[in-house]
């Protein structure tokens, strides 16, 4: 009996499942292989293929380097190298770390082999889909902060005996400051590419299948011990002062005091676990404020492992949840960039650069656009999905679906994060470089926010009522006269005609 590991592209960890389960056998047969068919199915942004496909290959150096007899495919889909591998190396038994993603592990249970398939189960969360499974079952709610804090006893982090050290279990009220003038953030830790990585850039430059984004300026890092070089430098140089204005957006300033860690833990380069411990411990040895090291923590042990949790317990149906039943196309600069709202040019600009855009990007003004906009959540996930650096399936359901657009009625959020334009002038510096006037709710120099936002609100209030922390923000529009109200719908009609002669010319 000859057993064969393959490795898929966001499973580069030496201890990954499916080769501990064979560490006894020496000289091992492992394939990785690069899929031209699976970059179709979306546009993906060039720095994220690059990424992918290049720390593959540094992997696969990695692995050789450590004694396994690796194989390292490019072609056009899976199932032509598997079937020569299996065949050369006379594999009986093909073992595969279950996949993230649910339609992966579908596909591959699905392939024709002529030899058994193994899936072990995936070892690159804290938390395996069973003991979430038995964490969730039987709850009237499924709230992070409830899982948080379990996960804070269970893993013991930030406690002082079974009480949280600090004397709280969440210190966000103190991380939402307004961005003040003159911030002097720390700059990034980015990366030369290497011979590897510039080959890996020459062939997404020049596929013939649709991209997003360009890779000239590709900084990411490819391997583990570049990623453990982020990680050190956030600890060292950023997570001192990550808390306070991690929610701030400023122009020009991609990363803030944000980690840049995400696209590593997906990939497995890093490890959930060691990210976590290297922040407590820095708390410890640096006095850090609880503030950052505990709002950072929790975005990984919480919110991530949550995230997770919950794209597997809630099955494949997640994904097409449609609360509000909104259906509008994705309008053309989620693309192009070309919008004359300043907020969303600086930061699809940005991710077309970089693949990157921070959590209130994303949330506060991206899936807030979208959610007020009545954009459909399945296009807007597919997009999160295509054009950011850490974006996969499991990622970006949850975050997309139920955070952002509140597609799930409120399964994971207590409330819509739905915003008029003063939540952007009051955390960022956007509004002061736009056409629009971020106080306006009609006429021509109103913000698309202002009046979207409240056409959201008037549009579903039978639901939004029922949404208990709502109820304040909807008695808001009992003040508004049935004028301007009529305005407001009059300003959403004709954006949205414009939109849909932009598309046509």
């Amino acid at each position: 009996m000859t057993i064969g590991v393959w490795i898929l592209g966001d499973q580069l960890w030496l201890e990954e499942s499916a080769l501990q389960s064979c560490s006894k056998i020496n000289s091992l047969p492992v394939i990785l292989i690069e899929s031209l068919s699976h970059i179709q199915e979306r546009p993906y942004h060039q720095q994220k293929l690059v990424l992918v496909w290049s720390a593959m290959r540094h992997f696969a150096q990695e692995l050789r380097e450590k004694g396994y007899h690796v194989t390292y495919a490019i072609a056009d889909d899976f199932i032509t190298p598997l079937r020569t591998w299996i065949e050369e190396e006379k594999i009986t038994e093909l073992r595969v770390m279950t996949p993230n993603d649910q339609t992966f592990s579908q596909k591959i249970s699905s392939l024709e082999l002529p030899c058994k398939i193994s899936l072990i189960p995936n070892n690159h969360f804290l938390w395996s889909r069973e003991e979430f499974q038995n964490w969730a079952k039987g709850r009237k709610r499924l709230l992070m902060e409830d899982f948080y804090r379990v996960g804070r006893r269970k893993f013991h982090i930030l406690m002082a005996g079974d009480k949280p050290v600090g004397g709280e279990w969440n210190f966000d009220k103190e991380n939402r400051k307004p961005p003040k003038k003159n911030l002097q953030t720390p700059p990034a830790m980015w990366f030369t590419p290497d011979k590897i990585t510039l080959e890996v850039m020459e062939k997404v430059k020049h596929l013939s299948v649709p991209t997003y984004g360009n890779c000239d300026n590709f900084l990411w890092g490819v391997n583990r011990t570049q990623a453990l070089e982020v990680l050190n430098w956030f600890i060292d140089y950023r997570l001192a002062d990550f808390g306070a204005y991690q929610d701030a957006m400023v122009t020009g300033e991609k990363t803030m005091w944000h980690s840049l860690i995400s696209p590593y833990l997906n990939l497995g380069l890093l490890q959930p676990l060691e990210v976590i411990q290297a922040a407590e411990n820095a708390h410890y040895s640096r006095k850090l404020h609880l503030n950052s090291v505990e709002g950072f923590i929790r975005q990984v042990l919480g919110w991530r492992e949550y995230m997770h949790g919950i794209y597997h317990y809630l099955g494949a149906d997640y994904g097409k949840k449609n609360y509000f039943q909104h259906t509008q196309a994705l309008p053309n600069f989620f693309w192009n960039s070309q919008t004359q709202m300043n907020c969303l040019h600086q930061i699809f600009t940005q991710i077309a650069d970089t693949g990157y855009a921070h959590h209130i990007q994303r949330l506060m003004v991206l899936s807030n656009f979208a959610l007020i906009a009545g954009l459909s959540p399945q296009a807007v996930e597919n997009w999160f999905h295509a054009v950011f650096i850490d974006g996969y399936d499991w990622v970006m359901q949850t975050n997309v679906i139920g955070m952002g657009l509140f597609a799930d009625g409120g399964i994971l959020a207590s409330k819509p994060y739905a915003a008029s334009a003063n939540y952007i002038n009051k955390m960022s510096d956007y509004c002061q470089g736009c056409v629009y006037n971020p106080k306006e709710r009609v006429g021509e120099k109103a913000c698309p926010f202002n009046f979207f936002y409240w056409h959201f609100l008037e549009r579903h209030r039978d639901k939004l009522q029922t949404q208990g922390r709502m109820s304040f923000i909807l008695k808001n529009l009992d003040k508004m006269s049935q004028e301007e109200l009529s305005a407001i719908h009059q300003q959403v009609d004709n954006w949205y005609s414009q939109e849909i002669q932009e598309k046509i010319d």
